[in-house]
């Protein structure tokens, strides 16, 4: 089998003007029977949780974007967009960025209380603001603290560079993306691409292939990490062209090291919280939507309960402005009226170690007015010795919502009366700290929030063709090469005359060459749908044609998925979430249409 020509000039067509495609009005009537793979669920068509789903390309909705009063979506031409489920004009089409994917079949009629955590889930923290100042404050902890030079202080940080998912080689000074084998599929040193051969050479013994865990590797599997990962990269390029510069014995492990003291230096003395607390707005992403969400579950029936590593004072001015208690003259208005919307309020958690019953942290319950701190018996409320105003004591047992500070939890599960813990829904961004503790530990059902996820949905609906293209073309050389494999082994095998011999070799130069230019325009079309994601990095769920470890990582722990917090209000209280249907890889050729 000949490969056409055309179909080659059009799939480069699709991404490069050099290519002009004359036969492309032919070659689209190849463009579909091509079902995509189920998972990660989110590339299947984007309709596993709702039947119906709206995309408009000029309507695309962006994460942070301040809602109408009534709480509607719209789009930068005023189009009426998303509605809360429970208002009049509920239960819409949802847009596709907005959507919540299925893992693990979920009835929420199962699920009795509904839990979050703070930072990075209800509050998204803006990437050009708060990282810049936690990567600025990370710089400043180095130089002043730790005895870099002070050229550092002149470095900036690009917000976009780095993505969830990537591993550091702390040893080699290496920022890897790998598929869910573990595979290493793109390597950098630094800011420096590594060969092909580097890459094979230092990661592809499969003999003695690395966990890639820790001691000698860090997983960047949160967005706050991802400062500090840019500016390892730096310091691996700082080093390598200046090596008197750096303290003495710095290797790329101890500049690590360095970096993780000082990102705790900054958390310890409070620098970024204190930052943050003056100006919410600036670092926080507003979403009106969440105040409708607390109702809906709440009407519902449900309990919610925050757990969050966020002491007290910060957790109140955070949700004071998410949930928008401001004055008349449009200031914040720090208050308590938030704590409506909750049954139990879990601070200073000290999450993943409190998903462990065996943890023996005490609990305290946290007095909002003064922040003072009560001794508690599990959580059950104890006269306070000595205490001469009982009446802080009343507040605390007459109040909806108790605040606490510590514990594990078994004395949430307490406080909430929960009998099996199939029966709460956990809601988080940090797929280890959040997700995979609660759901291998204590079986909680999971929902992971990827904020990346809205924009890589859309571009997956927007390439739809040019994916379909790809996949064809890989096809295509895929049967090019069978032809070759099988004129080489009747050329090896079996007797022919001159002539026919002559022919056959002539023929297989022929393929040889088609082959060629096939990969030749597959692996061209392929790099450029790929940056078309990211730059460096591509898809965050994919690598190559593979998940991607990040996404492997979603899919086993993950019942639920989606782009924010608040998506879940586009949906019934009562929802049942099911997964599309699993194939093999057997069953994919043979899908029906």
């Amino acid at each position: 089998m000949r490969i056409p020509k055309k179909n080659v000039a059009f799939c480069l067509s699709l991404f490069s003007p050099k290519f002009p495609a004359p036969f492309s009005s032919r070659i689209l009537r190849f463009s579909t029977g091509f079902p995509a793979k189920i998972r990660p669920i989110h590339t299947a068509g984007f309709n596993q949780s709702n039947s119906h789903y709206s995309k408009d390309d000029s309507a695309g909705t962006i994460l942070g974007d301040k809602a109408s009063q009534s709480h509607l979506m719209a789009n930068s031409n005023g189009v009426e967009g998303l509605h809360v489920w429970s208002s009049p004009e509920g239960g819409c089409k949802i847009d596709i960025g907005k959507q919540i994917f299925c893992n693990r079949s979920l009835n929420m009629k199962n699920i009795l209380a509904v839990g979050f955590d703070m930072d990075y889930t209800l509050a998204q923290y803006k990437p050009e603001t708060f990282e810049s100042l936690a990567y600025e404050g990370t710089i400043r902890k180095l130089v002043y603290d730790l005895g870099y030079p002070p050229e550092l202080l002149e470095w900036t940080f690009d917000p976009k560079y780095m993505v969830r998912g990537l591993v550091l080689d702390k040893k080699r000074g290496n920022i890897l993306k790998m598929d869910r084998h573990k595979y290493v599929k793109v390597a950098y040193h630094g800011f420096r691409e590594l060969s092909k051969e580097d890459k094979v050479g230092t990661y592809g013994n499969t003999l003695i292939r690395d966990s890639f865990d820790e001691p000698d590797y860090a997983l960047i599997d949160t967005l706050f990490s991802l400062a500090e990962a840019y500016l390892f990269a730096q310091l691996v390029d700082y080093k390598d062209n200046n090596p008197g510069k750096v303290p003495e014995g710095a290797d790329y492990s101890h500049m690590y090291k360095d970096v993780r003291a000082a990102v705790d230096l900054c958390h310890r003395d409070g620098t970024l919280k204190q930052m943050v607390a003056k100006d919410p707005k600036r670092y926080i992403n507003e979403d009106t939507s969440i105040v409708p969400m607390f109702k809906m579950l709440r009407a519902s029936g449900r309990s919610t309960f925050l757990v969050t590593n966020s002491l007290w004072d910060y957790t109140n001015i955070v949700m004071n402005f998410l949930c928008a208690s401001h004055t008349l003259d449009g200031s914040l208005s720090c208050n308590f009226d938030w704590l409506q919307y909750f049954d139990v309020v879990v601070t200073g958690s000290a999450k993943p170690g409190f998903f462990h019953e065996e943890n023996r942290a005490n609990i305290f319950e946290v007095e909002p007015e003064s922040g003072m701190l009560l001794n508690t018996d599990n959580g059950t409320p104890m006269p306070q010795v000595g205490s001469t105003s009982p009446e802080v004591l009343l507040k605390g047992l007459n109040k909806s919502c108790r605040v606490f500070q510590g514990g594990n939890v078994a004395h949430l599960h307490k406080l909430l009366s929960i009998e099996s813990s199939s029966q709460v829904l956990y809601v988080g961004d940090h797929i280890y700290g959040d997700i995979l503790r609660s759901k291998k530990v204590l079986g909680w059902r999971t929902m992971l929030v990827v904020p990346e996820l809205e924009r890589e949905v859309k571009l997956l609906w927007e390439l739809r063709d040019m994916r379909k293209q790809l996949r064809l073309l890989r096809d295509e050389r895929d049967l090019v090469e069978d032809q070759i494999h099988h004129l080489k082994w009747s050329l090896k095998f079996e007797s022919f005359r001159d002539d026919e011999k002559q022919k056959m070799i002539s023929a297989l130069g022929e393929l040889e060459s088609q082959r060629d230019q096939a990969r030749l325009a597959h692996q061209q079309a392929q790099r450029e749908c790929h940056q078309k994601f990211h730059k460096i990095w591509g898809q965050l769920m994919k690598t190559g044609y593979q998940n991607s470890r990040f996404a492997h990582q979603v899919e086993r722990f993950a019942c639920l998925y989606t782009s924010q917090v608040s998506n879940l209000s586009l949906y019934s209280p009562d929802k049942y979430y099911r997964p599309s249907e699993d194939f093999m890889p057997h069953e994919f050729h043979i899908l029906p249409l």
